[in-house]
């Protein structure tokens, strides 16, 4: 019988819907789904056939009801974690399941006392310990905002996991501080949204920004080409889609957008710009300071149009001209990912993990918090075509394929005697 390596997989998957929790569904679906599930069903579903090796037995460790409940207090949250806790706990015992995969959490107290109860509960079960890290910032965290008793506590807990992996070479601190056997850097990757890209989306890309140029160099605009730019080419559709907040550079986005438009109009350019806002609002001040920022905008340039998926995210992924994210801090940015499959030119922060996602040379980096840079590359992508090399980093990089097969090479190392693999193997770098 074909032997393969068990995974206690305890994270959440969607709902509420975030990168992380995106990311370990596609973990479980492309590792041949949850185990524990197939096995209980009668007569049981015959075990998938996959490439990797793996077979992931999955508690699903939701805490939070919606996006504004994550990070928040109640104390039924720790009934909850202690009722997953045991679920691990049997799935240790009942299937001999001796790795445990766990996501720890960024660098809050509410959300460490969680990773505390979880490996003080669990850990003394398993063998072998997987940390994958989607969060930044722990290290300095631990190094800068918390008194020495929570330091030792988390080092304690956490500490010497037999695996760190962690989604850029930015990441590796956040893994390191916690002293692991081995790090491995596996990038994130998606299921490719936009197969069509060379006979769809390509052609209507380069067809509306030659319309761009020709407008903006007062040059006539053929028929034709304007038919083939689709609806509007005279406006340069902005998307940003995130989570709203401070934090993910919506604000920035926002007062780009608004000097860009200003720079615009003042030039008498016969182009405009219109920025449309995806995602939801983690707090009701936030949403009422965005408010009163867009008062401030003239006519209808920037519209919130809520969260989105399916079908409608992908039209608008696609009738965009620009992607604009200029996030503060990102362990990876899966949602560059996404725009970069479709060819959508992007302008994000030099911070994080995001220069090694898009390249160190790329032309869309600005500084963080600094809108009148977001401003100027706004414009300078007006009539620019990074297009084609957009979604061939895509291709090359940030695929599911690609990413399955990081991460299961990643996991392998738990099975490598320590003297034969480097203790921060670098698995299939995700940029660069």
């Amino acid at each position: 019988m074909e032997s393969r390596m068990k995974l206690l997989v305890f994270a959440h998957t969607p709902p509420p819907h975030h990168g992380q929790s995106y990311m370990v569904k596609l973990m479980l679906d492309g590792f041949g789904g949850d185990h524990r599930r197939r096995l209980f069903r009668r007569p049981p579903e015959p075990r998938p056939s996959t490439p990797y090796g793996l077979e992931c037995y999955h508690v699903n460790a939701r805490l939070s009801k919606d996006l504004e409940d994550i990070g928040s207090f109640r104390p039924q949250k720790f009934l909850i974690l202690f009722w997953h806790c045991l679920s691990a706990i049997w799935c240790r015992l009942r299937y001999g399941v001796r790795t445990l995969y766990y996501v720890p959490a960024p660098g809050k107290h509410s959300a460490i006392w969680r990773d505390w109860l979880v490996m003080a509960l669990c850990r003394p079960f398993f063998d072998q310990l997987v940390l994958h890290w989607h969060a930044a910032g722990m290290a300095r965290w631990l190094q800068t905002s918390v008194q020495m008793r929570t330091r030792r506590a988390t080092y304690h807990t956490l500490g010497k996991a037999t695996l760190s992996i962690v989604l850029s070479d930015y990441g590796r601190a956040d893994a390191q501080k916690l002293l692991p056997h081995r790090v491995a850097v596996v990038g994130n990757g998606i299921p490719d949204p936009c197969p069509e890209f060379e006979e769809g989306v390509l052609p209507l890309r380069r067809a509306r920004a030659e319309v761009r140029r020709l407008l903006i160099t007062n040059q006539p605009v053929p028929a034709g080409l304007l038919s083939a730019a689709g609806s509007e080419p005279s406006v340069f559709r902005l998307m940003f889609m995130a989570h709203c907040t401070k934090e993910k550079g919506l604000f920035d986005a926002v007062r780009g957008v608004i000097l860009a438009q200003q720079r615009l109009t003042a030039a008498g350019s016969p182009v405009s710009m219109r920025l449309e806002v995806a995602g939801e609002f983690m707090s009701r001040k936030e949403q009422q300071e965005f408010r009163a920022l867009c008062a401030t905008a003239p006519g209808q340039l920037v519209r919130h149009i809520g969260f989105i998926s399916g079908e409608r995210k992908r039209r608008l992924l696609t009738e965009s001209d620009l992607f604009c994210f200029p996030s503060h801090l990102e362990s990876f940015g899966l949602v560059l990912a996404e725009a970069m499959a479709f060819g959508l030119p992007i302008v994000t922060t030099r911070t994080g993990a995001l220069p090694e996602v898009m390249s160190d040379d790329y032309p869309g980096l600005v500084a963080v918090g600094d809108s009148a840079q977001v401003a100027d590359s706004l414009l300078r992508f007006l009539t620019e075509e990074p297009f084609a090399t957009l979604r061939e980093r895509f291709q090359l990089h940030f695929t599911m394929e690609r990413h399955l097969e990081r991460l299961a090479s990643a996991l392998q190392l738990l099975e490598a005697p320590p003297g034969l693999a480097d203790p921060t193997a670098r698995i299939a770098p995700a940029a660069g």
